[in-house]
């Protein structure tokens, strides 16, 4: 079996910014809502996808914020979109999909925790991550772990993961401390780019590895000079960098009570239509032929 696990927080985002505005009868937006669960219906009816969970970050704060002050928080998020996100959740597993909301941790530990908890169970042939975002690539393993982003038609295993980023999903962690994460709030170190860290790590490996004296890295494409500018930078913000990291490593502690079996679609609630009456959706309904 395939096991399609799902940053929901990223598609309620992309469904607000990318389908229609709709007003439920009592004149609540619902238009991002409505979307998502077109969307997931239309993944659930895909051959091949049988076992599901959708992970939301139910307050847009975690425990990150307590350990750097510039880290993301629902500051400047369209409050349309924030008030549809416990209708979301609602929604969704209404769908019968199994729904995880994050409070304390993040949707990313979610889907971190499921993989690392589902990779070698008897019987999962594949774990996809549904969702573009680039801390999701740590977690890809050759063929078997992989990223989808649904949006763009475009998967990337271990091979892609390399291609893309220049370095192997353990050094991604490394590699996003180095350059920074404006989605996340981070800025990374001064100097450090994509190229100049992905040529580093490619080498390293993980920050601990690299040598304190830039003579001793013998990296062809980087220069005498940058070498030691980036060295010099490395080492007086080396606390800062390490920060940097911890807040990209994704947790695998998320206390996740499911089993394998629980994340079968088994088909929709009946709670679903009365909720899609209350939206103002007629059509979905119909559309669905299996329930519970």
């Amino acid at each position: 079996m395939k096991l399609h696990l799902v940053d929901g927080t990223y598609e309620l985002f992309r469904n607000h910014f990318g389908a229609p505005p709709r007003k439920a009868p009592d004149g609540r937006q619902v238009g991002a809502t409505l979307g998502l669960l077109r969307s997931l219906y239309m993944l659930l009816s895909s051959p091949g996808v049988t076992h599901m969970a959708v992970a939301f970050d139910h307050v847009i704060e975690s425990f990150r914020n307590g350990l750097y002050p510039g880290y993301k928080t629902g500051e400047g998020v369209d409050p349309v979109l924030l008030k549809q996100f416990p209708l979301a959740e609602e929604a969704v597993s209404a769908l019968g999909v199994t729904v995880w909301p994050m409070t304390e941790f993040e949707a990313d530990d979610a889907l971190a925790s499921a993989t690392a908890r589902f990779k070698k169970k008897a019987g999962v042939k594949q774990i996809v991550l549904c969702s573009p975002d680039k801390d999701l690539a740590q977690l890809v393993s050759g063929k078997r772990i992989v990223c989808w982003d649904r949006r763009r038609e475009i998967v990337l295993d271990e091979a892609g993961i390399v291609k893309k980023y220049g370095v192997h999903p353990e050094s991604i962690p490394d590699w996003l401390a180095l350059v920074g994460d404006a989605a996340d709030g981070y800025p990374g170190l001064p100097g450090w780019g994509e190229k100049s860290a992905s040529a580093v790590l490619r080498r390293y490996k993980h920050l601990e590895a690299i040598p304190v004296e830039a003579g001793k890295w013998r990296i062809a494409s980087l220069s005498t000079g940058r070498a030691r500018r980036l060295a010099e930078t490395l080492s007086t913000r080396h606390d800062e960098v390490l920060l940097y990291r911890k807040l990209a490593i994704l947790r695998e502690d998320v206390p996740l009570k499911e089993k394998t079996g629980d994340l079968e679609w088994k088909g929709a609630r009946p709670e679903l239509r009365a909720l899609c009456k209350a939206l103002g959706e007629k059509n979905l309904p119909e559309r669905i032929s299996r329930w519970v």
